[in-house]
């Protein structure tokens, strides 16, 4: 399964023959029920098959890779808003089985509070910072009245 076709012979028989799969793999999170933490969910395309998706993580990734289960889950039927019936695509989902001391565990994406605390002391000192800046100035600003406070920086 390749869209580059290369010619079989070229002059000098140079060996630039290189395999380039069509095949796509989405990593997801679980939707149902959490599984275990050796075992990763993958949306695949359908003519992938176990076999395929083991070798393309192997290979081309380097994950250890023990045991690969597929299904396909069928699309939704769900009415649009003209009324018709539509089907959404069927997807093919692939469960990869790690070694046991293997694990995979998504990235916190989002600010936990922790994150959020820091940014507040953060804030703090720019503050107090600023605020000591614009007090140096008005000290300046003393003994030279008259004069803007960008003219004496």
């Amino acid at each position: 399964m390749s869209t580059r076709c290369y010619p079989f012979y070229q002059r000098g028989n140079p060996q630039l023959r290189i395999f380039l799969p069509n095949f796509w793999m989405k990593l997801v999170k679980p939707a149902m029920e959490p599984i275990r933490k050796n075992v990763v969910e993958f949306h695949v395309s359908m003519e992938m098959t176990r076999y395929d998706v083991k070798n393309y993580l192997e290979k081309i990734y380097k994950v250890p890779v023990i045991k690969v289960n597929t299904r396909i889950a069928l699309g939704k039927t769900r009415r649009n808003e003209l009324n018709n019936i539509v089907k959404d695509d069927d997807v093919k989902i692939a469960y990869v089985h790690l070694p046991r001391y293997e694990s995979f565990q998504f990235p916190n994406m989002f600010e936990n509070e922790q994150k959020k605390k820091e940014k507040e002391k953060e804030d703090k000192v720019f503050d107090e910072t600023k605020k000591s800046f614009h007090d140096s100035i008005e000290g300046m600003q003393k003994n030279r009245p008259g004069i803007p406070p960008w003219f004496s920086i």
